[in-house]
């Protein structure tokens, strides 16, 4: 009843979906002429879908009926299976008392097989002690291949009667034992061939330049004893015997023993000590260069055709000698080095190693690339050389910078003077022995790496900041005994100029050096102290000079503005005489401390003289003593520009020359009522006089009233010009004696 619902339901369902699509096809009145279309439309469709229904369950029936068939014939082919396993187990249950009947005949088998390879080897068993003695002398006589063939059959031989009897009765140690001792002496005779052919390779530099066969024949016994290896070991995985002896490992062995050989070769080079010579260095690592780089050439032209192709002799070499050389610089480099030996070790393990000199030569290049080896050196290695290298060489340096500068003070004292430049101008060897300390050093550093350099350069700098620091304290010092007595040093002033000179000199070659070894052009931090520095020394040691100039001219200096002066003296003629007398020694100075110091000494003159007349070492008691005054000062002023126009070959030097005349014409005014125009045209001139400057001009006059000297302070005051950006001011150093002062606060 539940499947005829079910049916029910469909068939409901069925009509209505009809009824729908019906209703959808004939919604217009027009569509009714095709009703006959859309019934032969739908019938086809209805066939179209029962042909592939019937297909479908054909289809299904089909598979059901194969697999039905192919079940059947599988039954089948079970119990046949079934029967054959019976019958093999009832055959297998009448065979197990045949197999146990057979045993006999096992045992028959195995003493056969043995009997035989006794009959086999008789002729060997019983010949063992001539064939032992015969390979003896061939060992001896260095007959190796024929050698080793006479022990590969004794070897055999042995191995055989062993493995027999290790069938029979692997138990039985005793009969084991007996044949082991019957042929007792064939592993000396392997030994003894072993030391041979190990004596042969180690000697394998010079035997495959004599003898290659050698070589090749030792070459070949040990790839045979490696086949026996491998077919003994092949064996033990199958029977677990392995004859005694084995495996040789002869191959291993052999590479061993070239390792041992080029380690020794390496360090047999190394007999050269410190104590017995003082470039034991660079002797020694010239030696290992050469041993070692003529040992690859042999090796690639002569050695490698000895070896298997793939042994890779020549890689194999290369990296022996790579290593043997890398352990020995390592060794080296744990020693206490001194400076110039980390340079060289340094230099040679950087530069020189992977140099055409050695493993970059054009012979190597093309088996090998250097470049995919390890350092010889580790780089916390090299860095710790290096911070070495620098520690020792700041020591160093300091001390022969203070070497050097001892020495050069000892030539101040000289009785001779010192030898000029080719220009002419007075100088000392200081700076060339600095320098050349300096530029070999550099030139040192450079063979390691441009870093290095680098960090040389900026270190020599530094200790030239300290050095010129002592220097110019040395020049002070020098100065301060000249004053105890001014007789000594005879050459003074000569070597003087000498210093100064060497601080133009010293630039030169700072800069000289920094353009060869340094690449970039941005100042270093110890530029500016340098620069200071020296421009200190030079400026000092011009000072000195002027100051032994106006030692001489104190004198004089203190007769002008006197009565003596008024009366007539020659005092400016002497000063002048004595100026020009030294600025000829003074020409000898190199530019620009040269020009620098006759303008100083032209400004120190100019200022002294008017010191003289802020000194009121005279007061004019008429007009004609003022005019009198007056025109000499004038006329001195003129001898002044004379000189100095001639110390610097036609400068312009008339402005401070001309406040000395500016100042004359304040005296020489006969008409007081003008006196503060002639003072007003000073003051626009020299903006840096102060009141009591003015003020002991008008004293010294002698016939400016207080109101007039009143008048002109205060008049001057209200239009005081500024003097902030005169190059050269003249009254700003000059004092004026303590009585002008009172006179001033009086106005």
């Amino acid at each position: 009843n539940k499947r005829n619902s079910i049916c029910f339901i469909i068939s409901l369902e069925a009509v209505a979906t009809a009824v729908q699509r019906v209703a959808g096809m004939l919604q217009r009145s027009d569509q009714l002429d095709k009703v006959e279309q859309y019934r032969r439309r739908e019938a086809r469709k209805k066939a179209s879908v029962e042909a592939r229904l019937k297909a479908a369950i054909q289809s299904q029936l089909d598979g059901v009926r194969t697999g039905l068939s192919q079940l059947h014939n599988a039954l089948g082919d079970v119990k046949d299976i079934q029967n054959s396993l019976a019958d093999v187990s009832k055959d297998w249950r009448q065979s197990i008392n045949t197999i146990e009947n057979l045993k006999d005949v096992k045992d028959a088998v195995v003493q056969h097989s043995q009997l035989a390879s006794a009959v086999e080897n008789l002729k060997n068993i019983f010949s063992v002690p001539e064939i032992v003695a015969d390979t003896q002398v061939l060992i001896e006589q260095a007959e190796l291949l024929e050698a080793h063939r006479k022990l590969m059959d004794l070897e055999c031989s042995r191995d055989d009667l062993m493995y027999e009897q290790y069938r029979m009765d692997s138990k039985n140690t005793h009969d084991m034992n007996l044949i082991r001792n019957y042929f007792g002496e064939v592993q000396g005779l392997s030994d003894d061939l072993a030391k041979q052919l190990w004596m042969v390779l180690q000697r394998a530099m010079g035997t495959v330049r004599r003898d290659p066969t050698m070589l090749v024949s030792v070459v070949r016994i040990i790839e045979r004893e490696e086949k026996i290896d491998r077919r003994m070991l092949d064996r033990k995985k199958q029977t677990g015997f392995i004859p005694p002896g084995r495996p040789k490992s002869w191959k291993e062995k052999m590479f061993e023993v070239l390792e041992g050989t080029v380690t020794t070769r390496i360090e047999g080079s190394q007999s050269v000590t410190r104590e017995a010579d003082k470039m034991w260095m660079v002797r020694l690592l010239e030696i290992t260069r050469k041993y070692v780089l003529d040992d690859l050439i042999v090796v690639k032209n002569l050695m490698v055709q000895c070896f298997p192709p793939h042994y890779n002799t020549f890689d194999r070499f290369f990296k022996l000698y790579h290593n043997a050389v890398s352990m020995r610089v390592q060794e080296l480099a744990a020693e206490d080095l001194e400076a110039n030996e980390i340079v060289s070790l340094l230099t040679w393990v950087l530069n020189t190693y992977k140099s055409e000199e050695m493993m970059g030569h054009p012979e190597l290049l093309t088996e090998y690339d250097i470049n995919l080896m390890d350092p010889l050196l580790p780089q916390e290695v090299v860095d710790e050389l290096l911070s070495k290298y620098l520690q020792t060489f700041t020591s160093n340096i300091t001390g022969w910078l203070r070497k050097a500068l001892e020495t050069d003070k000892k030539d101040w004292f000289k009785e001779t003077e010192p030898e000029a430049d080719q220009d002419g101008y007075y100088q000392t060897t200081l700076p060339a022995i600095v320098f050349q300390m300096f530029e070999q050093n550099l030139q040192v550093a450079a063979q390691i790496n441009e870093t290095f350099k680098e960090q040389v350069l900026k270190l020599c700098l530094k200790q030239m900041n300290s050095f010129l620091v002592r220097y110019r304290e040395e020049a002070i010092a020098y100065k301060e005994d000249h004053l105890r007595d001014r007789q000594l040093p005879q050459c003074y002033v000569q070597y003087m100029i000498a210093i100064i000179n060497n601080c133009h000199t010293f630039k030169e070659s700072i800069n000289s050096l920094k353009k060869k070894y340094f690449k970039s052009t941005e100042p270093t931090q110890n530029d500016a102290a340098i620069e200071k520095t020296l421009n200190d020394v030079a400026k000092d040691g011009c000072q000195f000079l002027l100051d032994e100039v106006f030692l001489d001219l104190e004198h004089h200096l203190n007769e002008l503005l006197t009565r003596k002066w008024l009366t007539g003296t020659h005092a400016v003629d002497t000063i002048c005489v004595t100026v020009e007398d030294y600025f000829n020694d003074f020409a000898k100075i190199k530019k620009p401390f040269n020009t620098e110091m006759t303008s100083e000494a032209h400004r120190r003159v100019v200022v002294e003289y008017i010191k003289a007349v802020m000194q009121k070492r005279i007061t004019f008691k008429n007009a004609d003593e003022r005019r009198e005054g007056a025109d000499r000062m004038i006329k001195e002023a003129e001898q002044f520009k004379f000189l100095f126009r001639k110390l610097t070959a036609g400068e312009e030097t008339d402005r401070l020359c001309d406040a000395i005349a500016a100042i004359a014409e304040v005296f020489k005014l006969t008409d007081p009522t003008l006196l503060y125009l002639e003072v007003s045209t000073l003051v626009s001139k020299y903006p840096d006089i102060r009141e009591e400057h003015i003020v002991a001009l008008l004293a010294m006059r002698g016939d400016a009233s207080r109101d007039m000297k009143q008048m002109i302070m205060e008049t001057l005051n209200q239009n005081k010009p500024t003097y902030s950006g005169i190059t050269q001011p003249i009254f700003k150093d000059i004092t004026v004696p303590t009585a002008w002062t009172v006179v001033l606060k009086d106005l």
